[in-house]
Formats: structure tokens, sequence, C-alpha cells
């Protein structure tokens, strides 16, 4: 039998090309935590405590995945957002802190509200802006968008398990003007859509690249507002007056969707920025 140390050294020795030591260490409390149920003190002071055959086997065939750049929360079945836990897979986006950000931005900027506001996020993936939103704004009647039947089965579950009532949309935002009708009408849309060009793949963590859903991370990288440009003229047409756009964006077109949003005549186009200070997201208000 191997110690949680012994684990450790071991995590350390064949993951330290692909992860830097202290992030390997994170996912070896992480992996304890939903083993054992150990809080990081627990773990540091259960440190020489022998595993089980059952449990070596378990922190071994882990450490396989993780060496096929696996993602640990693939790997897990589920992250944290917003302090819900949520089911993922590979056919949805894993939740980043970045998007945390867009939904505090949002609830600070509509909440205390008594009106009942109608949001309708595009792009859902695993439903975590939509059922984080619907939690903020609980007067709230909230759809979810997206042209992936797969991630609309993992958002339904996570809705659920939340219990968050939203209403789910299976369609392709690039043919909004196919499907709403002009009557269609919100306060709030919100969007975290594909925005990684092609270009940038290349750069990309190969955990991110060989394990993420394609379709929610890539758009064409000879049209890098592709998507905004379409969301952008669905919420012209069907925002109420005085209504709310607010996008995730990439960090290098900040000022292009920016200036894609002034030109189809929304106002009060401000460009916010992340915690690590690039620019993240952008909210517009349609006029009268």
């Amino acid at each position: 039998m191997q110690s949680i140390a012994a684990i450790e050294r071991r995590f350390v020795d064949d993951l330290l090309g692909l992860y830097p030591i202290d992030e390997i260490k994170q996912l070896c409390y992480l992996l304890a935590e939903d083993r054992f149920g150990w809080s990081k003190t627990t773990y540091l002071l259960n440190r020489q405590a022998q595993l089980s055959k059952e449990d070596q086997e378990w922190f071994i065939s882990v450490l396989s995945a993780l060496q096929q750049a696996k993602p640990i929360q693939y790997i897990l079945g589920y992250t944290w957002f917003m302090g819900m836990k949520l089911t993922v897979g590979n056919t949805v986006l894993i939740p980043r802190p970045e998007t945390e950000e867009l939904v505090h931005l949002i609830a600070h900027y509509h909440r205390p509200t008594p009106a009942p506001l109608r949001i309708i996020d595009i792009g859902t993936g695993s439903g975590c802006i939509a059922i984080a939103l619907k939690k903020a704004l609980p007067q709230a009647q909230v759809y979810a968008l997206d042209v992936s039947a797969d991630a609309l089965r993992v958002a339904r579950q996570n809705a659920k398990s939340q219990s968050a009532q939203i209403d789910f949309i299976h369609a392709d935002i690039l043919e909004w003007d196919l499907i709403f009708q002009n009557d269609h009408r919100f306060d709030i849309v919100v969007s975290n859509p594909p925005y990684i060009t092609t270009a940038e793949g290349d750069e990309m963590h190969s955990n991110v690249l060989e394990h993420e859903p394609h379709l929610a991370l890539f758009v064409q990288g000879d049209a890098p507002l592709l998507f905004y440009e379409h969301i952008a003229s669905f919420a012209m047409r069907h925002l109420q007056p005085n209504g709310n756009l607010y996008v995730e964006i990439n960090r290098n077109y900040g000022q292009e969707v920016s200036d894609l949003f002034e030109k189809k005549g929304f106002e009060a186009v401000t460009l916010h920025q992340d915690m690590q200070g690039a620019d993240r997201m952008v909210h517009a208000k349609k006029s009268n």
C-alpha cells in the first residue's frame, strides 16, 4: 500500500511536463476531497495515511486520465460555479471564473428588482449562466438556448439539481430570424458565445484543445465577430426598450465588439475588464 504523500510524489513525477507543481498538488487535494470528503487541513494531516488497494487504484486511474490531458472536472464529472455543484462532461465547456464575473455584473446591475424580468441566455452549455441568474434574480423568467442537444441534456440536469426553473430552447442563434416571432421580447440578452479563433487554438493547453467541445470554443478565424453580429441583431429586434445586452468576449476583440454594438444602434456601450485586467465583458443598452 502507498500513502497519500507517495501518491502525490508520483503525480508530480508523472505530470510535471503538463502542469506546474503547485497545480499538481492542488489536483491531489481536490481528488482527496472528492474521494474522502477531506478539507485541506485534513489532507495535510493525513499525508502519511495508507490508502486501501481500491483507493490506490482509483488515484492511479485518475492519474492515467490526467496524463492524457483530460481536465479534472471531466474526470470527476462536475465543477463548482457560483457556489453550485454542476455536472459537466465533454459535450459542454467547463465554466470559467471569468463567466462568474459576468453573472455578478448582471446581478449587481439588476438586483434588487420586483419586476419579472425576461432573460435569455444564448449558447447556454452547462446552463451555468442561466441557472445562476435565476438564483440571483428569482422573479425572472429565464430562457436558455443552445444548438447542441447533448449540451441541453446536461443543462436540464443541472437546472433540476439546483431546483431552477429554466425554459430551454434547442436552436441555432445564427438562424434566430427563423425561430423567434416578432412579439418575443426580453429584458436581458446574455451570451458567452464561441470566440476563440482557430489561430489562437495553437496556443491553447492540450487539456482544453483535446477534450472540450470545439463547437462551443471556436469561431472561424476570418469571422471572429460572427456570433456577436447575430446576437446583436437578435437583441436589437427582441429586447424591450431600455433592455440590456451582456456578452463575454475574446480579450483581443473588446474594442471591435464595442464598435459593432454601437453601429447596431446600442447606447451606453461599456467594455469591462476581468480580475486579471483583460477586456472580458461588454454591456450595452437598447434605446427607447
